[in-house]
């Protein structure tokens, strides 16, 4: 894609990535989701088989097995696997961003030992960094990492962690200086390591097939060469992360609004009131232009907002928190017209609406709350 000239077309490697993601997604994801999503099924046999197609590290270097695309690319893919299932999508964002830190941030040890693994998907990450009482305010996280000998001993709590309890690696954010963001360290912390452990899993209003859980550390004892980067850089990690965390999110969005566009025409075809199909009321044909319109121009947002981010312009952290605030706006908007369509039918597990909606909610509060993503754009403004 030309963005610099703004020309939003695919190019051809970009549109073959595209047909590989549809078409996993089709054979392996969406036939299953709606179980997955009743059964609370983590389906980590699916999710492995992403590695050969090199979904495990989008953006990781090739010298530890990733894909070394850009974060255009990745957009792409999520976006295709979110047709299918949005959690699932966004469980291997997740995952990716995790490795990406690893890969952007460690030292060549570091990477070496633990990206071969993530890249093929034979092991799982996750990304640790809000607390039960640091959530948008990031920096006011109190998980402690103390310095004893070869090691770090952590002691804190981390919540609403995804793929808690059940992923095999966590990228941890934990305080080893001052208060506020200098003070802040990233780890890698594996699971079985003495010390650590897992609160039950929650009960969530969507995203039913990815496990989340409490992440606890109680003196747990994790060796120094796991720390990504020096001390004191963890929270400028955490924020280059989120950064494409935001738009993968974002593109997560995109992908279960457009499925749910797509369920609400071919409803709207079926469904007949007052002797016609209701797609012949200019009402509802209003509506389903509006919803188009509004996912056409939330896709060529995100795709600008990834292309800066790819160019690595001076604005691209502000794009980014602009695209995601306004991609899940209109995701959520669109899966929730699609349901109103569907009428008391979309209120019925079987349709799957229902799970559109209560997966895409989520959307606009992780990977930094809506309102916090406004924050970053005022500030921007400001020039602050």
């Amino acid at each position: 894609m030309n963005a610099a000239q703004g020309q939003f077309e695919l190019d051809a490697d970009q549109r073959a990535i595209q047909d590989m993601a549809n078409a996993f997604a089709a054979d392996r994801v969406a036939p299953h989701a709606l179980d997955w999503d009743r059964d609370r099924h983590f389906p980590r046999d699916a999710i492995v088989e992403t590695g050969p197609l090199g979904f495990g590290g989008l953006y990781v270097r090739e010298d530890v097995g990733g894909s070394a695309l850009g974060r255009l690319d990745a957009v792409i893919v999520f976006e295709a696997l979110a047709k299918a299932c949005p959690a699932f999508s966004a469980f291997i964002s997740i995952h990716n961003m995790a490795a990406w830190m690893i890969d952007r941030f460690g030292d060549d040890a570091l990477r070496q030992r633990f990206l071969p693994a993530l890249t093929t998907m034979n092991k799982l990450a996750s990304y640790a960094l809000t607390e039960p009482g640091a959530g948008s305010d990031a920096a006011a996280l109190k998980t402690r990492a103390v310095r004893d000998g070869d090691a770090y001993v952590l002691n804190g709590v981390k919540q609403f962690i995804s793929g808690g309890g059940a992923n095999d690696l966590y990228v941890v954010m934990a305080r080893t200086g001052e208060d506020g963001p200098k003070g802040v360290s990233a780890f890698v912390v594996e699971a079985g390591t003495p010390g650590l452990a897992f609160g039950a899993q929650e009960r969530k209003m969507g995203w039913h097939m990815q496990p989340t859980a409490q992440v606890i550390f109680e003196d747990c004892r994790v060796p120094a060469e796991n720390l990504i980067g020096a001390e004191g850089e963890g929270f400028s990690i955490a924020m280059a992360g989120l950064d494409g965390g935001r738009l993968n999110i974002a593109a997560c969005s995109l992908g279960g609004a457009q499925s749910a566009l797509g369920k609400a025409l071919a409803y709207a075809g079926e469904r007949k009131a007052f002797g016609k199909p209701i797609r012949d009321f200019q009402a509802l044909q209003f509506k389903l232009a509006d919803m188009e319109t509004e996912l056409q121009a939330a896709r060529l947002f995100l795709y600008a907002a990834a292309a800066k981010l790819d160019r690595k312009t001076a604005d691209a952290s502000k794009w980014s928190a602009m695209a995601k605030r306004f991609v899940t706006d209109i995701g959520f908007s669109v899966a929730n017209e699609a349901l109103q369509i569907h009428g008391g039918y979309g209120y019925l597990h079987d349709y799957g609406i229902e799970k559109l909606v209560r997966d895409l909610r989520v959307h606009q509060i992780l990977e930094g709350t809506n309102e916090i993503m406004r924050v970053i754009v005022a500030r921007h403004l400001m020039g602050k």
